[in-house]
């Protein structure tokens, strides 16, 4: 069924109605022993990590604002300058032209130094350069990778108290001492965090990022620094492995890539927005486009996290299948993402398969409400929806666009297109090459 028992305090459901009862009725909270253990500080939360409900509900209305675009006004042409730099790094460096020798790209290295560089400069007015520099620099991705896979076995182990035990703790997190890695990831966020701050203070121009946004909010000192540095790492590793995720398909079914590019090039056949990176609303238009993205959510989940919730003393009754069943207090209950999004009795015998066209039955619009509705689950739901959201979109519908618009695309290994791991429910992927041809005009 769409509920089952994996411990003896714990459960794991599938029905999406579940989940978002859970993420919206007063009294649930998140359970410590997962989101403690999730921290990027030793010993202190941000708003991931936040377990206490009215803390985490009284962060989110500081930090809201700077994350939905409203109060970060350059949020898109922000992310249409990462754009620009990631299409010049292919034309130049590995791009060829059917009259060149095939050069092979890591499109899952670049697609983080994409991300990386576009959440750092929406987030405080500067960028990584990763792109321009086509390096991991100070090997911030890859310390980022192998704490996940430490981590995780510190949670097989049971172990994950230990991170955040007194004394032990310390010392086994990144510090801003390292000279390399996350620590100097961190060390460079924070003084940069404290300059734009002392600018600030001293009456200096105030600029339109999020860090000004949250400053503006309330948020100081640990608590500025925690929530810059969070949305670094949680606004990076997501999103890539989204377009990860979408590629791999797009590219594993030609049929698809063909349909895409014949609705970008009808779309450019009449391009209203002059030479530059398409507007995020021309692309929100395109019903194929569109498809492709719920579909890659859908068959590819960035986030496979249980994301555990604690029922409220006294118990609750939730309905699954049409059936009650009462959960003590206590209770941990998480979800299973992706049997959510693979579910055959909404999706057909064959939602295993990546078919964008299943978003295109304009003859049966309750189902595709339903659809969109549970697709939009990827992201979470109410007070625990991802803040995210909106600059993960508009990353994905921009950059989609424009690869499809100038090059042509082939996976150069289809016996192994990619390495991959999972640790704390995220894909971490590499070596996924692949070989890139100009379009012709």
């Amino acid at each position: 069924g769409k509920i089952t028992r994996i411990g003896p305090n714990s459960v794991l459901s599938s029905a999406p109605e579940v989940w978002i009862h859970v993420n919206t009725k007063p009294g649930y909270k998140r359970s410590d022993w997962y989101f403690k253990a999730v921290r990027v500080e030793y010993q202190r939360d941000n708003i991931f990590s936040q377990a206490d409900t009215e803390k985490h509900d009284a962060t989110r209305k500081k930090i809201a604002p700077g994350y939905s675009g409203r109060e970060n006004l350059e949020l898109e042409g922000s992310v249409d300058t990462r754009v620009v730099a990631f299409l010049s790094l292919i034309r130049t460096k590995y791009a060829s032209d059917n009259r060149q020798p095939v050069k092979k790209m890591d499109l899952a290295k670049k697609i983080q130094f994409f991300t990386m560089d576009v959440i750092s400069l929406v987030a405080f007015g500067t960028t990584f350069g990763m792109l321009d520099r086509d390096k991991d620099i100070d090997n911030f991705v890859k310390s980022s990778e192998d704490g996940l896979l430490i981590g995780n076995k510190f949670m097989a182990l049971n172990l994950g108290w230990l991170v955040q035990a007194p004394v032990i703790g310390r010392f086994l997190g990144p510090s801003v001492k390292d000279k390399t890695g996350f620590g100097a990831m961190m060390r460079e966020c924070f003084r940069y965090i404290d300059e734009r701050v002392e600018n600030a203070e001293k009456g200096g121009e105030e600029r339109r990022d999020m860090l000004a946004s949250f400053y503006r909010h309330g948020l100081k000192g640990d608590e500025l620094r925690s929530e810059v540095l969070e949305q670094l790492v949680a606004g990076s590793d997501t999103t890539a492995g989204a377009l990860r995720g979408i590629m791999l398909h797009v590219l594993s079914t030609p049929s698809v890539q063909r349909k895409m590019q014949e609705e970008i090039d009808a779309v450019c056949a009449k391009r209203t927005w002059g030479d530059g990176i398409v507007p995020q609303a021309v692309v929100k238009q395109m019903p194929y486009m569109q498809a492709v993205i719920r579909e890659g959510l859908r068959i590819w989940p960035p986030v496979l996290n249980l994301l555990p919730k604690d029922v409220p003393e006294g118990g609750d009754t939730i309905v699954v299948d049409g059936k009650k069943c009462f959960l003590p207090g206590g209770t941990c209950i998480g979800v299973s993402t992706l049997a959510m999004h693979h579910d055959k009795e909404l999706y057909g015998e064959d939602a295993d398969v990546f078919r964008p066209e299943r978003w295109l039955i304009e003859a049966d619009q309750e189902k595709l409400a339903v659809m969109t509705r549970i697709n939009d689950l990827t992201f979470g739901h109410g007070k625990w929806q991802c803040l995210g959201k909106p600059v993960a979109q508009m990353e994905i519908n921009k950059i989609l666009f424009e690869w499809f618009r100038n090059f042509d695309w082939a996976v150069a290994k289809p016996h192994k297109p990619w390495r991959l791991t999972n640790a704390f429910g995220l894909f971490l992927i590499n070596d996924f090459w692949v070989r890139v041809t100009k379009r012709e005009a």
